[in-house]
């Protein structure tokens, strides 16, 4: 066992929690018992994962969607109020990582992603590597947006939504997981051919088709699936903790 104060420190240290300026908390969101053996991880502490946080005996859960998001309704009813309930009840930590979890070079949701989809990193499109949210690279195959949608459906295991807006080989590609879709811009700007993100907007088609750069709705809890379960794994072997991550199925 090892302290929740010590985990949440190597947390907050790791991922310079400090740093963002972020639209929720980022760290500790809600406390229970101070000493931790089981820590389960997944993408958003919705009610059926606390559920079965709660059947596991979990001592922390460790999400990347927590609660507490910017000019969301303060009161504390309904459904908020039954998932604090279930947490206080078993005395269940909740640590929560948003933008933090996105750009960690190495355990962040585009780094594991560019991992999953087999790209080549090479930069960012704002900032020096691992400080910005979009992040630049190559596709592992030759091949036209088709070609790339088709794979990235393979390693994601679902889908995406191709619109086309690059004609070509696809050479440079860069891509920001969850909701990033209106920083296709940036992406344009940049010299992606294609650009990646988890959801899409209205605008996002007119975007992509004058722009000349095709995007890829591959889904926001598809893309960000693999990073909360990377710092779940790391807390195990740094710390001796046993984690499971558990993938409550969401399409969207």
């Amino acid at each position: 066992m090892i302290s929740r104060d010590t985990v949440v420190k190597a947390c907050d240290t790791l991922l310079q929690a400090d740093r963002f300026k972020d639209y929720t908390v980022n760290g500790l969101q809600v406390s229970g018992r101070e000493r931790i053996a089981r820590v389960m991880s997944g993408v958003t502490a919705c009610q059926a994962l606390l559920d079965e946080a709660v059947a596991w005996e979990a001592d922390l859960v460790l999400v990347h969607h927590g609660y507490f998001w910017k000019n969301e309704p303060v009161v504390v009813t309904g459904m908020k109020r039954r998932r604090l309930a279930t947490l206080l009840a078993h005395d269940i930590n909740l640590l929560a990582y948003h933008l933090p979890l996105d750009a960690h070079p190495e355990l962040g949701n585009n780094a594991r992603l560019a991992s999953r989809l087999e790209l080549t990193v090479d930069g960012c499109a704002d900032g020096e590597l691992g400080e910005g949210l979009v992040w630049l690279g190559a596709p592992p195959h030759d091949g036209d947006d088709r070609e790339f949608a088709a794979h990235v459906g393979k390693r994601l295991m679902r889908e995406p939504l191709l619109i086309e807006g690059h004609r070509g080989p696809v050479r440079r590609v860069a891509w920001c997981t969850g909701g990033a879709q209106d920083m296709i811009t940036l992406a344009h700007e940049a010299g992606a051919d294609v650009f990646i993100s988890g959801e899409i907007s209205e605008r996002t088609t007119h975007l992509a088709r004058e722009l000349g750069i095709s995007y890829l709705a591959a889904g926001h809890h598809a893309t960000e699936r693999y990073g909360v379960q990377a710092l779940g794994e790391w807390l195990e072997s740094e710390f001796g903790v046993t984690h499971r991550f558990v993938d409550i199925d969401n399409p969207a």
